[in-house]
């Protein structure tokens, strides 16, 4: 059960399998696949990967806020957005959907954006509390999960 509360988890390994067979079972036996949606795929899990180690490395901490980053990191993919690992995983789900032409996938993906976006805000107002005025200015700065945008 433990294994399961990791969100990188679910969301690179059970929810792929998940997708894949509701898609089997809707489509009887027959898979639809788009080509097109492997790279949103790649991206989504490459961003998560690297951008978390890069901030373990210039950060400190965990991967996720357990064990709570020592420093800000507001350069490299964090100068663009505030949320670039968690902006992995919804890349990625983007990609299950647009793959496997999947509404199922589309669902979870809506759903993991408003559980995402109430997840960030609980990590934010952590980090506001732990770092300050440095990290209100960090926010004014840059975008939650769209550059220059939202």
């Amino acid at each position: 059960m433990r294994w399961l509360k990791s969100t990188s988890n679910r969301t690179f390994i059970v929810y792929p399998v998940a997708v894949v067979l509701l898609e089997l079972l809707w489509r009887r036996g027959h898979l639809a696949f788009q080509p097109f949606g492997v790279p949103l795929l790649i991206w989504g899990y490459a961003q998560y990967r690297f951008v978390g180690a890069f901030r373990i490395v210039r950060g400190g901490g965990g991967p996720g806020m357990d064990v709570p980053p020592d420093r800000i990191v507001d350069y490299g993919p964090y100068a663009y957005v505030r949320n670039p690992m968690y902006l992995g995983h919804l890349i990625f789900m983007l990609g299950l959907a647009v793959t496997f032409y999947s509404v199922p996938a589309l669902l979870l993906l809506a759903f993991h954006f408003v559980w995402f976006d109430g997840r960030v805000r609980r990590d934010e107002a952590h980090l506001e509390t732990r770092f300050g005025a440095a990290y209100v200015d960090y926010k004014a700065r840059v975008k939650r999960w769209i550059p220059g945008v939202l």
